[in-house]
């Protein structure tokens, strides 16, 4: 479209009123899906999504630049858990408003084994654990049921070198090794070309079901970089 835009008087039929109306309207076409679904009311959710990450990747994404201890040499971090994420059938709650107070710095240290650091659980219940409606320890409690309900496939605990595999090769390995999980229960997601994370979809009671639309973004890349172990 050439040409400058018509100021609102010049638009045949359009008030000021009217063109307010237009906007809001236009507006809400572009405001996350998250912001549509709900009021994010603690305990309004239909479904989780199990978050696990590939701790090399993060780590040189992200966890390198702030000196993470996580990306510590030696560690050997995997798959790590990033999050339990409470969900609609489309969109998600976040940062809700909760009467259960913070989780002590007891409770976040002690999730720093599947979560590589206590500080990323005070920034996982803050944003997602507020809107379970759980109080912190019982979502943490909740988080490591559904974190430790999945094996891991054992090649990724013996990755001593960065490949480049198919996206498609990693969801394959999880399906193996998690009999009676469905394709249509776990994504793969790439970020700057790497292989990111493994989301897998649970119903409340943490039994795998159909990921929402929004959820399923899987990667399709031939040649994702999989990180090796540190």
């Amino acid at each position: 479209m050439s040409g400058n835009p018509l100021p609102y008087s010049a638009i045949p039929g359009e008030g000021k009123v009217k063109l307010k109306r237009v906007a809001a309207w236009l507006t809400t076409l572009f405001l996350p899906a998250a912001a549509l679904a709900g009021d994010g009311k603690p305990g309004d959710f239909d479904y989780y999504v199990l978050s696990l990450s590939w701790s090399p990747a993060w780590c040189a994404q992200e966890g390198d630049a702030r000196a993470d201890p996580q990306c510590d040499r030696g560690r050997r971090h995997g798959f790590v858990l990033h999050g339990l994420w409470p969900q609609y059938e489309q969109g998600w709650p976040d940062y809700c408003r909760t009467t259960h107070n913070d989780p002590t710095r007891a409770e976040t240290a002690a999730m720093a084994d599947l979560m590589g650091g206590a500080g990323y659980a005070f920034h996982q219940w803050k944003k997602h654990g507020r809107c379970s409606g759980l109080s912190p320890r019982d979502y943490y409690a909740t988080a490591r049921r559904a974190f430790t309900g999945v094996t891991i496939p054992p090649v990724f605990t013996k990755m001593t070198k960065t490949l480049k595999v198919p996206a498609e090769v990693i969801e394959g390995a999880f399906l193996e090794s998690n009999p009676g999980l469905e394709r249509d229960q776990i994504t793969v997601t790439c970020k700057e070309g790497m292989i990111q994370e493994v989301r897998i979809c649970l119903t409340r009671d943490l039994e795998p079901r159909r990921c929402g639309s929004d959820t399923i973004r899987d990667c399709r890349l031939k040649d994702a970089v999989l990180e090796a172990l540190r």
